[in-house]
């Protein structure tokens, strides 16, 4: 079976460098992957790539065999969402307003959103939480408030495919859980294929089936967690020493950092 993303020798970034060097990389339908690597290494470039935010300098990116620099923006907007790292809204929408923008992609030109419409942003305020901030302005959330009022509007678009670039930076750690459960879950049930940026190796170990592990612009290693988060790989790309166990509970790998000084 082809794969559902296919990322085929890519190079891209800003201005006249490349952040992203030759990186190659499928994402199968049903993943959920996990980028991982230190600050600077093109996470936040590669996902930008995928999403056609920034153009691509080099290679192609396919979606179910068809590139995306082809693809009409509306339908890779109905097929695929990406919720950025940055949080700021430019206007002082109501977060219902804000969700039933996700519904875009699925209206004609000028066509008003229905009752459906409305059901489903509801569905997904409910799901993340926030349906009793949906009179909300957005201006007057938490920043942990707005990042799940943003994830609910990704969902709202119903994508085959979500990115996400660090979704739990923002969140406490109950709401770090409950947002990554949610994800897991509808990864499970429903089928959503989920490409995510997470610094916290342990909860990447913990919710992944996949991990790439990126460096200075290309893949150091892709596999399993226990493939990827070893004390090895980690400490050759983070320049850190750590010790790595196997969680007792989920039977994955578990990091933990050795301080420098005792």
């Amino acid at each position: 079976m082809s794969a559902l993303l296919s990322i085929n020798n890519v190079s891209g970034g800003y201005y006249k460098e490349d952040v992203i060097k030759g990186v190659s990389l499928d994402v199968k339908e049903g993943d959920f992957l996990v980028i991982i690597g230190p600050n600077g290494s093109g996470k936040t470039t590669l996902l930008r790539l995928a999403t056609r935010v920034i153009p691509l300098r080099k290679g192609e990116i396919l979606y179910k065999d068809k590139n995306i620099s082809a693809m009409d923006l509306k339908e890779f907007c109905r097929r695929t969402a990406f919720v950025s790292q940055d949080i700021s809204i430019g206007f002082s929408f109501t977060v219902m307003e804000l969700v039933l923008m996700g519904r875009i992609p699925h209206l004609k030109r000028l066509q008003f959103e229905g009752k459906r419409d409305m059901e489903i942003a509801r569905e997904k305020l409910f799901l993340t939480d926030t349906l009793s901030l949906k009179d909300k302005r957005i201006d007057e959330l938490s920043a942990g408030e707005r990042q799940r009022v943003i994830i609910a509007r990704a969902l709202a678009q119903e994508p085959e495919l979500l990115f996400l670039d660090e979704p739990t930076s923002h969140l406490d750690i109950g709401h770090q859980v409950q947002t990554l459960d949610l994800l897991k879950k509808l990864n499970r049930k429903n089928g959503l294929t989920i490409v995510m940026i997470l610094h916290d190796l342990n909860l990447a170990s913990a919710y992944s089936n996949r991990i790439a592990l990126l460096d200075k612009g290309a893949i150091f290693k892709e596999g399993k967690p226990e493939e990827v988060l070893t004390y090895q790989n980690i400490e050759a790309v983070y320049k850190t020493i750590v010790l790595v166990n196997n969680n007792s509970i989920t039977g994955k790998p578990n990091v933990v950092l050795v301080p420098g000084e005792k």
